[in-house]
């Protein structure tokens, strides 16, 4: 098969970095998965041809276990937030400087700079921040949250698989290291659920939540002023329209800039919804350099993945 002979070390994450690990499992790669220790693990639907080991990353053997397996690989699919993995000496930097042949894809929602990079989020969020998320929908109708097929799966792997298929034939015979960092927003669960969904502000404008998690969900409830003990359960499906409801009231009484100052630096996991107008001028897009303009200032979006040896250099002239 294409991959045979190709070492991939995943790191354990929600549905980019093991969709991915498959993929490329399904093509010859040997995967092993790298699993957190005293974490219950749900379903897993995307573990197909890969084999798996529990490491505590937060003892000294567990972190040595691991850059033993990553010298000894071609691939690491990496989902972490930014700055986890430097803590661990288990950076790009360092990686690499050991074994430069080695391919590091770090799968991240808002990339390694920017304002959002420490920030965190789910699909809608990126597809908010990313300016999709205003052309979702019906135009008479608020903006609409997809199934994640569309950041975590399309736009959160497409590149890595095309770096790994890449690299593999080309630059891994040459020797040369690599790394990119595939932000789901700069390449981007349609349940019910009151937390994940858009809202509209007093100005006529949206909100992306995506506070799927208790520790996020309690971030969501601090920054609209609601008290817990007061509100129905996260997970009381029979109350999510109520919960809703209350939602959307709060929403609509502040403007989305005002609700946007009240959300940044949170984990509240609750973002804009930027029109395509706007998301060039989004501070986080604007410092990560998502965008780029031709000689007649027409904007679009800056070619991914990101290759740190050998960055695509696309044409800047206008269309004739």
């Amino acid at each position: 098969m294409a991959l045979a002979g190709v070492r991939v070390i995943e790191l354990a994450g929600l549905a980019p970095a093991p969709f991915c690990g498959m993929v490329l499992a399904d093509f010859g790669a040997s995967v092993i998965r790298v699993d957190r220790t005293k974490v219950a693990m749900a379903l897993d639907t995307q573990g197909r041809g890969k084999r798996s080991v529990a490491i505590d990353l937060k003892s000294a053997a567990g972190v040595s276990l691991l850059r033993k397996l990553c010298l000894q690989s071609d691939v690491i699919l990496e989902p972490y937030r930014k700055g986890v993995m430097e803590k661990l000496g288990l950076g790009p930097k360092e990686l690499l400087r050991e074994n430069p042949r080695l391919i590091y894809a770090r799968l991240t929602g808002y990339g390694q700079s920017g304002p959002l990079a420490l920030a965190a989020g789910h699909d809608i969020n990126y597809l908010a921040v990313s300016g999709l998320l205003s052309r979702l929908g019906r135009s008479t109708d608020k903006p609409y949250a997809p199934l994640n097929l569309v950041a975590d799966f399309a736009v959160g792997v497409s590149p890595v698989l095309l770096g790994s298929f890449w690299h593999c034939w080309k630059e891994q015979s040459q020797g040369k290291a690599k790394s990119w960092m595939p932000a789901w927003l700069k390449n981007m669960l349609d349940s019910g659920a009151p937390f994940y969904d858009t809202y509209e502000t007093s100005d006529g404008k949206y909100m992306a939540v995506g506070a799927m998690e208790p520790q996020f969900y309690k971030e969501l409830l601090k920054g609209l002023e609601l008290d817990s003990a007061e509100l129905p359960h996260q997970m009381s499906f029979s109350d999510w329209p109520r919960i809703r409801q209350i939602f959307t009231e709060r929403f609509a009484s502040k403007t989305q800039a005002t609700w946007a100052r009240i959300f940044e630096g949170t984990d509240a996991c609750v973002t804009p919804v930027l029109s395509f107008e706007e998301v060039g001028s989004h501070p986080h897009n604007q410092q990560r350099g998502s965008f780029i303009k031709d000689q007649n200032g027409e904007e679009s979006p800056r070619p991914a993945p990101v290759l740190d040896r050998t960055p695509a250099e696309p044409c800047l002239k206008a269309d004739p």
